[in-house]
């Protein structure tokens, strides 16, 4: 046997635990160099979106950046999604910051996204329709965990030091009475300033377009 062949079964061998739970099965075969374009290629599209994929309704602001958040930690797994997703946020802010502050806690918020999605599509969940339930699991493990456990508690916490918005202060006068518990800015910030509405739009968006997605084969998205 030649020695070409006694190696074989070195590039060949099973992942490991650990593999399988960090990279998606998409990253699973692939080489470091071809899951660094991939992640290249994922935070370009993350910084396209935070960018110019935003408009406002009314006085919600409205993007996609749950959305690819979700489906970034769906395609490349927890690891290489999350850093993907961290590194478009970042890019975005050096390329248009306008001398604002770095909110750094929204970064972390959209990698935890990206995480929550890659693990939880980890899940051996194999009936009818089991996809479904896996990304609504990731909705609300999102919504509690990213955007009120970090987002929201960042942006409290920063203010509480520089002072509310006008427009929070107002609400919080409105309808309570001028508190600013941490309770009464979630409730304010979730409700009446409109992020629980850009976060419901995101996840219908996942509802529709995973299915689609989950279709094309080359994608290995784990929707049954």
């Amino acid at each position: 046997m030649s020695e070409t062949q006694n190696r074989a079964p070195m590039f060949a061998k099973e992942p490991s635990i650990l593999q399988k739970l960090l990279f998606s099965d998409a990253m699973l075969g692939k080489s470091y160099a071809r899951r660094v374009a991939y992640v290249g290629v994922t935070a370009g599209l993350c910084t396209v979106t935070s960018m110019f994929l935003e408009f406002k309704f009314l006085d919600v602001q409205f993007s996609l950046t749950i959305f690819m958040s979700v489906l970034a930690g769906i395609l490349l797994g927890p690891l290489l999604g999350s850093a993907a997703v961290f590194l478009g946020d970042f890019i975005g802010y050096v390329y248009n910051s306008w001398g604002l502050l770095y909110y750094w806690w929204v970064a972390l918020s959209c990698a935890l996204m990206a995480v929550v999605a890659g693990l939880v599509m980890r899940l051996p969940f194999k009936f009818r329709g089991s996809g479904f339930v896996k990304l609504a699991l990731i909705c609300l493990v999102i919504l509690a965990l990213c955007t009120v456990g970090v987002n929201t508690t960042g942006f409290y916490v920063y203010y509480t030091q520089v002072g509310f918005s006008q427009k929070s202060l107002d609400a919080l006068s409105r309808w309570f009475g001028g508190s600013n518990t941490y309770l009464a800015y979630v409730l304010v910030r979730l409700f009446f300033l409109g992020q629980i509405w850009n976060s419901l739009a995101n996840y219908v968006l996942l509802f529709v377009m995973l299915p689609v997605l989950g279709a094309i084969k080359p994608l290995h998205i784990p929707f049954a």
